[in-house]
């Protein structure tokens, strides 16, 4: 696995270094450039994808839970700009945690990337919840045990948000999404559930 991922990535360098011999480019890797890098990798298929412009779109940094009686994240953030979102199905006896972790850890050695949020299975909330109302994404709805997700935060110019999410329905059906977010200046909103415990 993580041989297979090296050679995606090194192979996603030599052409950033060679488009670099006609410009100058940052030595390290972008977000844009490890999402191009997973798109290529040869056991994950893109399912969808979807650009666009978005105003103060909610980013959880909590477990989604029912607050009053209504679905909600127990903390979380409104950030603008311009929004990415892919969702692929991880195949060939690979699980989409797998692919989540290598894909974590090059994230990880950006500079400026910092972990906002991370949970693991029941302590993420309901997966129908993820999968429907967070993402729009059906076919994320998995066993609750087996999803995981990630935030992160990106500084620079321009800043941006990663959210990584994996979810598992069954042995051999596993999903991965990502919503990439390129902020506009000053976007985010930081904000908090209501101080009710979950119904």
């Amino acid at each position: 696995m993580t041989r297979t991922w090296v050679r995606i990535f090194s192979a996603t360098a030599l052409i950033f270094a060679q488009a670099a011999l006609a410009a100058p480019a940052p030595a390290t890797a972008t977000p844009q450039a490890l999402v191009m890098a997973l798109d290529k990798y040869p056991h994950a298929v893109q399912k969808d994808t979807n650009k666009l412009e978005v105003a103060d779109h909610e980013i959880g940094l909590g477990p989604i839970q029912k607050f009053g009686g209504a679905w909600q994240f127990e903390a979380s953030e409104r950030v603008s700009g311009y929004l990415s979102r892919y969702t692929w199905q991880i195949i060939d006896g690979f699980s989409a945690i797998e692919v989540m972790q290598e894909f974590v850890a090059e994230l990880q050695k950006i500079p400026g990337s910092k972990e906002l949020f991370s949970c693991e299975g029941r302590s993420c909330g309901h997966p129908a919840q993820w999968a429907n109302r967070v993402f729009n994404q059906r076919v994320l709805y998995g066993r609750q045990e087996m999803q995981r997700y990630r935030v992160y935060a990106i500084e620079g110019e321009p800043a941006y948000r990663l959210a990584i999410y994996a979810g598992s329905r069954t042995s051999d059906r596993h999903y991965l999404h990502i919503d990439l977010l390129e902020m506009t200046v000053d976007s985010a909103v930081e904000l908090e559930a209501e101080t009710i415990e979950p119904g």
